[in-house]
């Protein structure tokens, strides 16, 4: 293979992670699902090749099993990881609201805002993927804003966990009180308080991580 022929179809292995992502994440493959190669690749126009590489850096992030003769499959994460995925993005998000406030904009803020009344509507709803579209944004917004391209990446690590205890339903979780949480936060953004608003994502996430171990049917 030449060098450029290399590059192409690491490329297009990306193109098709980001979009097998997405799909898992809008819950058109929702946990158990299986993602069949040849299919993938005749809905995307492409060869498997690119498609086995897209599957194993998913499963890399977690969110993909591949077991023998019954290929790949979306997991389901442990309450466990879960609740470590929310400690580091405690952690991260802190960092990053530190970096980020002395950046923001009144247009951020107001997009912020939009956020969570996307994320009260779905919840309303109980459209729980659009509700977890809309608090990505919101969180990814704060992070963009730090500008620290390493804790980006390292964010986008994590976010797919998180985003999947918001889409699956889980019984007795409070869709509404998820989308209110994000109040304080961004009360804390408008005041352009750093040390507020370490203590407020602090514990969005500590309560975060209570309603998940009440709520969450871990069968691990």
């Amino acid at each position: 293979m030449t060098r450029q022929g290399a590059i192409s179809r690491s490329v297009l292995s990306d193109q098709v992670k980001d979009r097998l992502l997405q799909a898992i994440l809008d819950g058109r493959y929702p946990p158990g699902a299986r993602i069949v190669e040849t299919r993938v690749a005749r809905e995307l126009g492409t060869s498997q090749a690119p498609v086995r590489e897209a599957l194993r850096d998913l499963e890399a992030l977690g969110v993909v099993e591949t077991t023998a003769f019954r290929g790949a499959r979306v997991r389901r994460p442990s309450a466990a990881e879960l609740l470590e995925a929310f400690v580091v993005r405690s952690e991260l998000e802190s960092l990053a609201a530190r970096l980020a406030i002395p950046r923001i904009t009144e247009t951020d803020l107001e997009t912020m805002e939009g956020h969570i009344a996307d994320m009260q509507r779905s919840a309303d709803a109980g459209d729980a993927h659009a509700e977890a579209m809309a608090d990505a944004a919101f969180h990814g917004l704060i992070i963009e804003r730090s500008g620290n391209g390493t804790l980006m990446r390292v964010w986008q690590t994590l976010e797919p966990f998180s985003r999947t205890y918001i889409t699956i339903e889980a019984p007795g979780t409070d869709r509404r009180q998820i989308a209110d949480r994000h109040l304080p936060v961004l009360d804390a953004f408008r005041r352009r308080d750093t040390d507020l608003a370490t203590t407020v994502l602090r514990r969005h996430f500590d309560d975060a991580a209570t309603m998940l171990a009440i709520h969450w049917p871990d069968d691990a």
